[in-house]
C-alpha cells in the first residue's frame, strides 16, 4: 500500500466521501452528474481518494451500488483513488464483489479501494429483503476472508473454493499466459466500534472509522486497532482514516442551515420515516417538540460547520485525538452546491495546490 503525504498546510492526508445526497427537489440523474464534478474537483485539488457509500431505500442517498458509480468515475478521472466506503458485505456474495472490483481494478489499475462494512445500510425490512438470512452479520469475518481469498486467488489446499476463481484476477492472467496484475483492489475494514477496529488490526488491513454516525469512541477504537495490528502483505504498520461530516460556507449561518437538513434526515430515520433531505427552510418551519428539537440540535452540531476555519479546527482536533493518517470529509447538506463549496473552501484553507 502506497502511503501519501499531506499536501499544502494540512496536517493529514485529505480525502472525501460522497453519500450521493439527493435533496428534495433534485433527481438522481442530477445528483450523479454533480458527483462526477465533485470527484473531478477533488482530483484537481490533490485529494487522496474519493469514496461512495452503499445505502438502500433512502430517497436522500441514492447510491445503492457504489461500484457502478465508481465504474463511471474511472473514465472521468485520472489520478485520484476511487472506491466504496463502503460495500456492506453481508448484503452480497463475496465472489460477486471480488469479480466486480477485479473489473474496476482492470479499468483503473492501482486506483481502486474496497471498503467493507457489516451494517445493512438501510432499515430492517429492506435489510431482510437484501440478506434473506437473519445471521448474515455473524459471518462477517468469514466473508471478509473469503473475499480476500477470491481477490488474491490464494485459498489453501482443501478449501471448498480452492478451484473457484474471480475473473478478472490472478487466475485469468495465468490461464491467458499474461503477466499477473501488479495491484489488487486495496481492501479496507470500515466501522465505528471496537469490533471492526480489532478485526482490521488482526487482518493487517487499513481501518476507516465512521465518525459521522454518532458519538462512538474513536480514540478507543484506534487504540485497539493499533494494539491488535498484525503486519500483512499489504501493510507492515497500521494505517487509519477517520471520516466526519463537514459543511463550510463563507456565511457561517448558511453552513449551519445546510447542516439542519442532514439532522432532519437522521431524525426522520430514527422515527422510521424515509431518510429524506428536506430544504433548510422546511426544516426551520417544522413544529418540533422539545425531544425532537434536542435531536435536531444535537445532529446539526455533529456536522462540523461554519467558515472553512471552523470545520478545519474540528478536523485538526480529531486528528490530534486519534493520530490517524488520513481525514475524510463526509460532504452533506440539502444543496449539492454546498458540498462542492465545502471541498473548495477547505482545500483553499489548507492551501492545497490546483493540479
Amino acid at each position: 500500500m502506497n502511503q501519501s503525504r499531506p499536501l499544502g498546510n494540512a496536517p493529514f492526508v485529505f480525502s472525501v466521501l460522497d453519500n450521493a445526497i439527493t435533496g428534495v427537489g433534485q433527481t438522481a440523474q442530477e445528483t450523479f452528474e454533480e458527483i462526477i464534478a465533485l470527484a473531478q474537483l477533488a482530483e484537481k485539488r490533490g485529494l487522496e481518494r474519493f469514496w461512495m457509500s452503499e445505502h438502500h431505500a433512502m430517497p436522500g442517498a441514492v447510491t445503492s451500488s457504489p461500484q457502478l458509480m465508481v465504474a463511471r468515475l474511472t473514465g472521468e478521472t485520472q489520478r485520484i483513488r476511487l472506491g466504496a466506503g463502503g460495500v456492506m458485505l453481508p448484503n452480497h456474495s463475496p465472489l460477486v464483489i471480488a469479480e466486480q472490483f477485479g473489473m474496476l481494478e482492470s479499468l483503473a489499475p492501482g486506483r481502486i479501494d474496497l471498503g467493507l462494512g457489516r451494517a445493512p445500510g438501510t432499515d430492517g425490512q429492506t435489510a431482510a429483503a437484501l440478506r434473506r438470512r437473519h445471521n448474515a452479520n455473524d459471518d462477517f469475518p468469514q466473508q471478509v476472508l473469503e473475499l480476500l481469498g477470491f481477490i488474491e486467488d490464494d485459498f489453501p489446499q482443501g478449501h471448498p473454493y480452492r478451484d473457484v476463481h474471480a475473473v478478472p484476477g490472478p487466475w485469468l492472467a495465468e490461464q491467458n499466459r499474461v503477466p499477473r496484475p501488479e495491484t489488487n483492489p486495496e481492501v479496507w475494514i470500515l466501522g465505528s466500534s471496537p469490533y471492526s477496529a480489532q478485526l482490521a488490526g488482526q487482518l493487517g488491513r487499513p481501518y476507516a472509522f465512521a465518525r459521522q454516525f454518532g458519538s462512538a469512541d474513536v480514540v478507543t477504537a484506534m487504540r485497539l486497532y493499533r494494539e491488535n495490528f498484525r503486519p500483512s502483505a499489504l501493510l507492515d504498520q497500521p494505517y487509519s482514516l477517520v471520516s466526519v461530516g463537514a459543511i463550510a460556507d463563507n456565511d457561517p449561518a448558511e453552513a449551519r442551515r445546510q447542516s439542519t437538513s442532514t439532522a432532519m434526515a437522521m431524525m426522520r430515520m430514527f422515527q422510521r420515516k424515509p431518510f429524506a433531505m428536506l430544504p433548510p427552510d422546511e426544516v426551520a418551519a417544522y413544529p418540533a417538540n422539545d425531544h425532537e428539537r434536542a435531536i435536531l440540535e444535537e445532529w446539526t452540531d455533529r456536522t462540523l460547520h461554519g467558515t472553512a476555519a471552523d470545520p478545519a479546527q474540528g478536523l485538526e482536533l480529531l486528528h490530534r485525538q486519534t493520530g490517524v493518517d488520513e481525514v475524510m470529509l463526509v460532504v452533506g447538506g440539502h444543496s449539492r452546491q454546498a458540498q462542492t463549496r465545502t471541498v473548495e473552501l477547505i482545500a483553499d484553507h489548507y492551501a492545497l495546490p490546483v493540479l
